[in-house]
């Protein structure tokens, strides 16, 4: 089987959205900086790519928020932690509860989290 690796994606939103997110409904997020961290078991940059591009089928919650037009990830990280020990050591406030975290079994709450208007 092949090893997880953990990614994170910085996003930012240009101005503040209403975006309805699959079965989370209507959601709305403040302008400025998120963190959304997760994870793939065999083609990383492949997924990265893909939560980059603005046309997608919309498979996982944050394709809802990286296909929006006010949305742009601005950067990307690797690590080779576990997805939900990167997710609770990175500072940032849960905006939306359960997003991307639908197969969580760490407590994660979330794994997008809002890191403010300001780019940290």
């Amino acid at each position: 089987m092949a090893e997880m690796q953990t990614y994170q994606l910085i996003i930012h939103l240009k101005r503040p959205v209403n975006i309805v997110i699959g079965a989370l409904g209507k959601q709305a997020l403040a302008e400025g900086y998120y963190v959304y961290t997760g994870s793939a078991r065999r083609n990383i940059d492949k997924r990265v790519a893909r939560h980059c591009r603005k046309r997608k089928t919309k498979r996982w919650h944050i394709d809802y928020i990286t296909s929006h037009p006010a949305a742009r990830v601005v950067e990307t990280r690797l690590f080779s932690e576990p997805e939900c020990q990167v997710n609770q050591a990175t500072a940032g406030e849960i905006v939306i509860a359960g997003l991307g975290a639908s197969d969580c079994r760490a407590g994660c709450g979330a794994h997008l989290k809002y890191l403010g208007p300001d780019r940290l």
